[in-house]
């Protein structure tokens, strides 16, 4: 058990720290995106929001010859519509006031839910899901493993020596926010495997499904569809439809609308219940003919074993409208980021002390490794805050519009940090921690000087909170930062990097 959580955490640290990173930001993806686009910091209006004021943009996606339409209605997290259509090879956004119904300018950004979010669970990669799937088992049996290796795990948890030297400091550190957040980090890991139960277990439908895929979409999950009948077709009012959806759900105001083959005369109108107050989300959807407006068919709660499984995936997801939890998320979020950097750097400092004949290469690869691993996705992180701030609306480079630019200047910059850490291993902590600290506040002056939305009018605004969350975590996080490095920096020996010492 010792050697396997030992190396589990050593081969898979780096993934691990990505993957609980980006997780623990998505918690606040919403708020993320309000902060990057700040065309969408407007108040949530009190007026119902008629549904028909999509049509242009409905005609639109008909024109383009989309392949589906979606419209997200707004909610106090997200206050603009969205309205996302499949043209060819694409998705296109566009966002609508829904005061005034009136287009807001392209957000140029994919921001929190389109790029932060889907790394956490995918990487961008197109083998993404089988290797966050690999980390989470891996994750799974080093929960198992650290509570059966420390036999003192209760002890271990009222102990922590701020004086000590780093090795029993980290040591330290990872027992207590490993104990702390071990139920929670058990649960988090299991629930994202069960969530895509169908992309690690797709036999188990194909076996009892063998000749009709779709059946088994059919009847787990309700779907309703109809085959395309290639002839052109009318969209009847939008704005009745929601009325009869609103009466089949006790006035409850719906989530979204969704159309495939938009503008064919089979064209199936999908409608979807908020149900904002529980765990799992609503399972209520109705499906009109889109031509008509007739009530095709409609959804209820689904059988118990899926039941099951959406409650567990609500669980991860946190969708629900519960602030507190929404934070106790985030906190338990960050310790799993502190008990994975501080198992690396524990190990690295046992290694190196227990090993005399380990090469000064090696010791320096892993550092730089941590190092890029830890600090360098953080530091990239941020400068994708910055350069959202820095780079003007309508952006274009090398052929790269603005929200390619915001990712390639994230991917650069994490390359970089590595580059960082192997050529300056004796200050790589110190320096990054101090870059750490110069971004967070680079983004808080930023925001304050493109947009005029400083803490103080801010925090002085209701639908402003987000924006003043955001920036009151990058001032914790520069502060954090620069505590960290001052500390490091009155140390006499980079005893947590490997290798020689520079000044």
């Amino acid at each position: 058990m010792d050697w396997l959580h030992t190396w589990g955490g050593v081969v898979l640290g780096g993934l691990l720290f990505a993957i609980f990173w980006m997780g623990t930001l998505s918690v606040f993806d919403r708020e993320i995106d309000r902060w990057m686009a700040p065309m969408t910091r407007f108040a949530m209006t009190d007026a119902a929001f008629s549904v028909e004021a999509l049509r242009p943009s409905y005609e639109a996606a008909v024109a383009a010859k989309a392949s589906t339409w979606f419209a997200i209605l707004p909610t106090e997290r997200e206050p603009a519509v969205q309205v996302i259509s499949r043209e060819g090879s694409r998705s296109v956004l566009r966002l609508i006031d829904p005061a005034t119904s009136a287009a807001l300018p392209d957000p140029g950004t994919w921001a929190g839910t389109r790029f932060l979010y889907p790394f956490h669970y995918m990487l961008h990669i197109r083998l993404g899901y089988w290797i966050v799937g690999v980390a989470a088992m891996a994750m799974l049996a080093l929960c198992v493993s650290g509570v059966v290796i420390h036999r003192k795990i209760f002890a271990d948890f009222f102990t922590f020596r701020a004086d000590r030297k780093p090795r029993r400091l980290v040591l330290d550190l990872h027992n207590v926010t490993g104990v702390l957040g071990l139920p929670f980090h058990f649960v988090i890991t299991l629930s994202g495997l069960i969530i895509f139960y169908g992309v690690y277990f797709p036999g188990t439908a194909e076996f009892a499904y063998k000749d009709a895929p779709r059946a088994f979409a059919r009847e787990a999950y309700g779907l309703y569809e109809r085959p395309r009948l290639g002839k052109p077709g009318e969209l009847a009012s939008l704005d009745a439809m929601a009325a009869e959806v609103r009466r089949l759900w006790d006035g409850e105001t719906p989530r979204y609308l969704f159309i495939r083959n938009p503008g064919d005369a089979a064209s199936v109108l999908q409608v979807a219940r908020a149900g904002a107050d529980r765990v799992t989300g609503s399972n209520d959807i109705a499906y009109f003919d889109a031509a008509t407006g007739t009530l095709l068919h409609q959804r209820g709660e689904p059988k118990p074993v899926l039941a099951a499984q959406r409650f567990i995936a609500g669980l991860h997801l946190i969708q629900f409208r519960h602030w507190t939890l929404r934070w106790v998320y985030f906190g338990l979020g960050l310790t799993g980021c502190v008990v994975i950097a501080t198992g690396y750097l524990y190990w690295m400092e046992s290694r190196k002390k227990r090993d005399e004949r380990l090469k000064p290469r090696g010791v320096r690869l892993v550092a730089g490794l941590t190092v890029g691993s830890v600090t360098g996705i953080v530091i990239a992180t941020l400068a994708f805050f910055v350069a959202n701030r820095l780079l003007p609306l309508g952006t274009v480079f090398l052929g790269e519009d603005r929200a390619a630019l915001e990712i390639w200047t994230f991917y650069l910059v994490w390359l970089a940090t590595f580059a960082h850490a192997w050529l300056r291993p004796g200050r790589a902590w110190i320096e990054q921690c101090g870059a750490i600290a110069a971004l967070a506040l680079a983004a808080v002056l930023l925001n304050w000087l493109t947009t005029g939305d400083h803490i103080v009018r801010s925090l002085g605004s209701r639908h402003l909170w987000s924006i003043a969350g955001m920036d009151l975590l990058l001032l914790v996080g520069a502060a954090t930062a620069t505590l960290a490095a001052i500390r490091l920096g009155h140390r006499p020996a980079p005893s947590l990097v490997g290798g020689r010492r520079q000044v």
